[in-house]
């Protein structure tokens, strides 16, 4: 009996800290997970539960120890097996929320989390069993009636009231001072007396809009490189892509700088809101600000930054030029502030508790083709060119017609569509909390068609995906083997029953006049080929013809000496023209006012290329027929005028290339029988 009461004791002395913190936990969780709304107050208690839990699962243990101690021998089979039970769930739920609370919600560990959940309910319906079983039998034995009783003191009672009082005090308090201190976010331009040059809308030639068309702060759209505390794979892929260098890009840097020039500093917002939003949002592009050209600034550092993207709301319209509505996510704790301590409570929240996190940074517009359309479609107004509505790249409007999108009369039914990110930025093996069950993550490497930044920065691992991703078999060449369909080989007479399923032999006669056609399909590109600025990039077919000792029978397509490409190749391009007929070839497109020339090939379909030429009579058998389609991001004049260096040549990508080989004879003069 004495033994039984020490226990008794020590079991109480506990129960004065593990229950109120087991009533705080218990309270604090079912208020988190019930009630939605993103505050600061409900912030605050995912902080207390936590604090509560961890402290809970540190008590667990002498509690449970001590308890068990004491009812070992008690015959009451009901009040034992809820209590075995409970005992059981409340260990799985101390072990789910540390897991929880020393690493977060991982979309790959979500089973974790729906565990946790899973046993607090358990734990709870089982708890309030075995309270109500063992009161009922405290009720019906006397006998150890003051005993029992014993082991729920009033100060334990009193305790946990006076916990549940101080958990709601704590929140209030700390709710109140965060909102007094800590004032957020200023959304009004960074550059006084911004200048409307365009009209009422603040981001006009650009087609951004924001809620209300206000502007950004500039912590509400920057920011990119914090997100490597969580997210390093992918904030590594980002700083790789061409996204992050749009305007750090020097060929960016070139023309934004042109255009300033020509055109003043408020008309570089038609470009900004595609290629630095931050400045754009912000507020700088006016008299006294700094467009993303400028080394230094945020804009230039970060490009299309991570809000830049994950911070769009919906599309405007299909038009392009930035047609996107930017929203801001809900604010963690701290959101914005540089403190060192403060930033890890505001990222230990959203590792915490990211339910809001995921509903702001993984919207549905996200997942849909119109989200590219935003600045994959470009189209230039009065306002910029003075002349009038020029119709410029159009990705989006190619894919719809392609049989990818499943919109088109050939393809209508079809389940399933390629959207342009499963191609540009597909699953790939990653370990990011973002994960899913596979272990699988969104590359945001954004592969294309950029050869020549990645090439010039150095980057290796980019430059050779890029060239991957281009040679990936996306487009086909063929070279058509030429047939002889009047060739004489006998003299002997064959019945027609007979040849009439025999192919036609395919050999050339020396001095033969011969056309060879080339065929290019774009088999796999999801909209015309080639995309993006063709005014600037160079696509050529290499077509060349050699005999057995590689003398040189037919060529066209190769570079010259300083790395130009021959003039009479087949090119896949633009021309664009200003209003005098001049050539645009610097990419001002504030000039344009149309196409000279422009040649792609949609996606599915083929081009054929011919190429004539005479075979001379001292070529050796057999002709060796070589098309190679190369592709050079910039063009020679262009990429001069960028780098200022004549020296400098950018890399060539061979995209597809076929080969044959054609046997070449003497023609038997043709003998006339009588």
């Amino acid at each position: 009996m004495e033994k039984s009461r020490s226990f008794l004791k020590k079991e109480q002395h506990l129960m004065m800290l593990f229950a109120p913190v087991l009533l705080v936990a218990i309270i604090t969780g079912f208020v988190v997970f019930y009630l939605k709304a993103h505050t600061v107050w409900l912030q605050w208690t995912v902080l207390l539960h936590i604090v509560t839990g961890v402290l809970l699962s540190v008590l667990l243990i002498p509690y449970m120890v001590t308890h068990i101690k004491r009812i070992l021998g008690i015959r009451r089979p009901i009040v034992f097996l809820s209590g075995v039970i409970a005992t059981i769930v409340l260990v799985g739920l101390a072990a789910t929320g540390l897991n929880i609370a020393f690493v977060g919600q991982e979309q790959a560990n979500r089973w974790v989390f729906d565990w946790h959940i899973w046993f607090s309910f358990v734990f709870t319906v089982t708890l309030l069993l075995h309270v109500v079983v063992h009161s009922f039998g405290i009720y019906r034995n006397k006998r150890n009636q003051q005993i029992i009783f014993q082991s729920i003191p009033a100060t334990t009672q009193y305790f946990s009231l006076v916990s549940i009082v101080a958990a709601g005090v704590f929140i209030l308090l700390a709710t109140t001072l965060y909102s007094w201190l800590y004032k957020g976010y200023v959304d009004q331009a960074v550059t006084q007396n911004y200048e409307y040059t365009y009209g009422p809308h603040p981001f006009h030639p650009s087609q951004t809009e924001t809620e209300n068309q206000d502007f950004v702060d500039v912590k509400r759209i920057a920011g990119s490189f914090d997100c490597a505390s969580c997210h390093q794979q992918i904030t590594q892929q980002w700083m790789a892509s061409i996204h992050s260098q749009a305007a750090s890009d020097i060929s960016y840097v070139k023309n934004i700088k042109l255009l300033e020039k020509k055109k003043g500093i408020a008309a570089t917002r038609y470009c900004e809101g595609c290629h630095a939003p931050v400045a754009l949002l912000t507020g700088q592009l006016t008299s006294g600000g700094k467009h993303g050209g400028i080394k230094g600034t945020t804009a230039f550092k970060e490009g299309v930054s991570c809000m830049g993207c994950h911070g769009i709301k919906e599309v405007v319209h299909l038009k392009g030029v930035a047609s996107y509505r930017f929203a801001p996510p809900e604010g963690y704790l701290f959101s914005g502030n540089s403190n060192w301590f403060a930033t890890k409570i505001h990222n230990y929240l959203i590792n915490l508790h990211p339910q809001q996190h995921k509903k702001d940074m993984a919207r549905d517009i996200l997942a849909s083709p119109k989200l590219c359309a935003t600045c994959h479609v470009q189209f230039m107004d009065k306002e910029v060119n003075n002349w009038g509505w020029v119709k410029m790249q159009d990705e989006y409007s190619a894919w719809l017609a392609s049989s990818f999108s499943s919109q088109t009369e050939q393809s209508f039914a079809h389940e399933k569509v390629q959207r342009c990110q499963d191609c540009h930025m597909p699953l790939v093996s990653g370990n990011d909390p973002s994960a899913d069950n596979s272990g699988k993550i969104v590359s945001h490497r954004t592969l294309a068609a950029n050869t020549a930044i990645p090439w010039i920065n150095g980057d290796t691992e980019q430059f050779i995906q890029t060239q991957e991703f281009l040679r990936a078999g996306k487009i086909k060449v063929t070279i058509d083997q030429p047939r002889k369909t009047d060739a004489t080989q006998s003299d002997f007479f064959v019945e027609k029953a007979i040849r009439s399923n025999i192919d036609t032999p395919s050999f050339l006669y020396l001095g033969d006049q011969v056309t060879i056609n080339v065929i290019v399909t774009n088999a796999l590109v999801g909209h015309n080929f080639p995309g993006g600025s063709t005014d600037i990039n160079e696509v050529w077919i290499a077509f060349r013809i050699a005999d057995a000792q590689n003398k040189v029978v037919f060529v066209s397509g190769l570079l010259d000496g300083e790395g130009f490409v021959d003039t009479q190749a087949h090119f896949y391009r633009s021309l664009p023209v200003d209003r005098f007929g001049k050539h645009v070839w610097r990419h001002d497109l504030f000039n344009m006012v149309g196409n000279i020339y422009k040649n792609s090939i949609p996606s599915g379909k083929s081009d054929i290329v011919p190429y004539a030429f005479t075979v001379p009579y001292w070529a050796q058998s057999p002709l060796t027929i070589s098309a190679v389609v190369r592709y050079r991001k910039f063009n020679k004049r262009y990429s001069q005028w960028v780098f200022g260096d004549k020296k400098i040549n950018l890399p060539i990508t061979d995209v597809a290339s076929d080969v044959i080989t054609v046997p070449l004879r003497y023609q038997i003069p043709v003998r006339v029988l009588n």
